[in-house]
C-alpha cells in the first residue's frame, strides 16, 4: 500500500458502504468487534451536502465517534465543483474520502452518478482531481467491473483513476447490469490488481471467513470489503480480520448473541432517529439477524408488523419461538 494509506488502513478488511444501511449505529456495532478495520459511511450526495453547508446541521449521516477512525466518507455526484465543496466540508470528519462510481441503482445512474461514471472516465478523472483539491486526506474510488458485460473497462478505468490521483480502490466484482445477481467474479479483480500500483480491496459476496479467504486468493487483492455479509452479523469483519492475523477461525455468534446485537441495534437507532422512525427502519434488518433456526419465519413475520417497542422486546425474548 502507499505510505499514506498504509498508515491509515492497517487492517485487510473494510466495511463497504451501503445506502440506508451503514449508518452511525451499524458502524458503531462493527467497530465494537473490530478496532482497526476501515469503516465507510453510507453514500452521501454532494448536492445534499450543499444543502447542509447552506444552513442544515445536525444530520445523522455525518455523525461519528472518535473511535470510528479510520473512517472513509463516501460521496456521490458528477459536478466537479460540487464534489470539491463536499470534500472541503467533510475534511474535518473523514480520514479518507471515497467517490462512489459503482452504485447500480436506476435513479443514481440516471442522474449520471455512481456506475454511470464508468461510461465517462474523463469526467471521473475530473471528479478525483476536484476532490483532491478539496481535501488533504487520501482519496479513494469504488467502482464495478464495468457497466455491462460488453463494457468491462475496469482495468483501464482503474489505471485512469490512479493517474488522476486516487490512492485506493475498492472494486465490486459485478457489472452494473448485474446489479447484485449472479456471483461476484473475484478472479477478474486480479487483472486490475496486476495493473495498478495502489491498494485494491475486493468486494462482493464476502459473507463468511471462508469466502473472504477464497476472495483474497482468487483476486490477489490487498484486502476485502464486506457489505451485505455484515448485516445481522456485525462481528463478521472482526472474525475475518482475526483469521488473517492469526489463522484461527472464531465461531459464528449463536442466536442468543445475535438477538442481543439486534436489541442493541434497535436501542441505538431509537436514540439516533426517535422510536417511531427507528422501529420502521429496523424492519429491513430482521431477516439477517433472525435466520437459521426453527420458527424464524414466524418470529420475523410478527416483528415486521409490530410498532410497539415493549412488544418487540418481548418477542425477542420469547425463547419458545427461537428453538434451534
Amino acid at each position: 500500500m502507499s505510505n499514506r494509506v498504509l498508515q491509515l488502513v492497517q487492517s485487510r478488511v473494510s466495511l463497504a458502504p451501503m445506502a440506508g444501511i451503514t449508518d452511525y449505529v451499524l458502524r458503531t456495532l462493527v467497530r465494537k468487534y473490530s478496532n482497526d478495520c476501515l469503516l465507510t459511511t453510507e453514500m452521501i450526495s454532494s448536492e445534499y451536502l450543499a444543502q447542509t453547508m447552506n444552513g442544515r446541521s445536525g444530520t445523522e449521516i455525518l455523525k461519528r465517534d472518535k473511535n470510528h477512525s479510520p473512517i472513509s466518507y463516501q460521496i456521490s455526484g458528477h459536478k466537479p465543483f460540487m464534489m470539491r465543496q463536499a470534500a472541503e466540508f467533510l475534511n474535518d470528519y473523514a480520514d479518507m474520502i471515497d467517490i462512489n462510481m459503482g452504485c447500480p441503482v436506476k435513479k443514481v445512474v440516471g442522474g449520471q452518478d455512481g456506475a454511470a461514471l464508468m461510461r465517462n472516465p474523463e469526467l471521473a478523472k475530473d471528479l478525483v482531481k476536484a476532490v483532491k483539491d478539496g481535501t488533504d486526506k487520501p482519496v479513494s474510488v469504488k467502482f464495478r467491473l464495468g457497466y455491462t458485460a460488453d463494457e468491462m473497462n475496469f482495468v483501464e478505468y482503474g489505471q485512469a483513476m490512479q493517474e488522476a490521483g486516487a490512492e485506493f480502490i475498492t472494486i465490486h466484482g459485478r457489472t452494473r447490469s448485474q446489479m447484485y445477481s449472479g456471483n461476484a467474479d473475484w478472479k477478474k479483480i486480479n487483472e486490475l490488481k496486476k495493473n495498478v500500483d495502489i491498494p485494491v480491496f475486493a468486494n462482493g459476496d464476502v459473507t463468511s471467513v471462508e469466502k473472504a479467504v477464497q476472495c483474497l486468493e482468487q483476486s490477489g487483492a490487498d484486502g476485502v470489503a464486506v457489505g451485505r455479509g455484515s448485516l445481522g452479523d456485525p462481528a463478521l469483519i472482526g472474525r475475518i480480520s482475526h483469521y488473517i492475523k492469526t489463522g484461527e477461525i472464531l465461531p459464528v455468534p449463536p442466536l442468543s448473541d445475535r438477538i442481543e446485537m439486534l436489541k442493541f441495534h434497535i436501542d441505538e437507532e431509537i436514540k439516533l432517529r426517535g422510536e417511531g422512525v427507528a422501529i420502521k427502519f429496523m424492519r429491513k434488518f430482521y431477516p439477517y439477524y433472525l435466520s437459521g433456526f426453527e420458527n424464524a419465519k414466524i418470529l420475523r413475520s410478527k416483528l415486521v408488523l409490530e410498532d410497539d417497542y415493549d412488544k418487540i422486546m418481548n418477542l425477542l425474548g420469547c425463547t419458545e419461538l427461537c428453538k434451534k
